[in-house]
């Protein structure tokens, strides 16, 4: 059994009703139960952090090393585009990642389009909306059986 860390970023607390044109309308706390159950029906264990916080993930994504965490799906939110400690967090505890999106981060702003995280994560699921995360999630556990062979 793997144990599989969800981190969100900021505002995403406000999905469901933020922006949902963008967004979607589907809530934080629907995603996260829909990764659980399937985290859980896939026989894998799930938790997840949603801050605002800078730091907080930072300190979240350390202890993440010393629990045993095999894998990271994360959503950086704004902090994709300006967040170097986030980046040197990922890459001091070495825990494979996924870098998730709701929306399709190079069909908006020109500063979206530059992400601190793509070049050092396993991959990159954006633009599905909440179809992301589940996406994010099948590629990790196909990921982790790869490397139970």
């Amino acid at each position: 059994m793997a144990t599989i860390l969800v981190l969100h970023g900021p505002n995403l607390n406000l999905l469901g009703t933020r922006e949902p044109e963008i967004y979607g309308t589907v809530s934080l706390d629907d995603i996260n139960q829909r990764l659980t159950e399937l985290s859980i029906s896939a026989g894998h264990h799930l938790l997840a952090l949603q801050s605002n916080a800078e730091y907080e993930l930072v300190e979240r994504i350390h202890d993440a090393r010393n629990e045993g965490i095999n894998f990271i799906l994360f959503n950086p939110a704004a902090f994709t585009h300006t967040s170097v400690a986030l980046r040197d967090a990922l890459l001091a505890v070495a825990i494979p990642f996924i870098e998730v999106h709701l929306s399709n981060i190079h069909d908006r702003e020109a500063f979206r389009e530059q992400s601190y995280f793509a070049d050092i994560a396993v991959g990159t699921i954006s633009g599905f909306g909440a179809t992301s995360y589940e996406l994010a999630l099948n590629a990790a556990l196909s990921q982790l059986n790869q490397n139970s062979q």
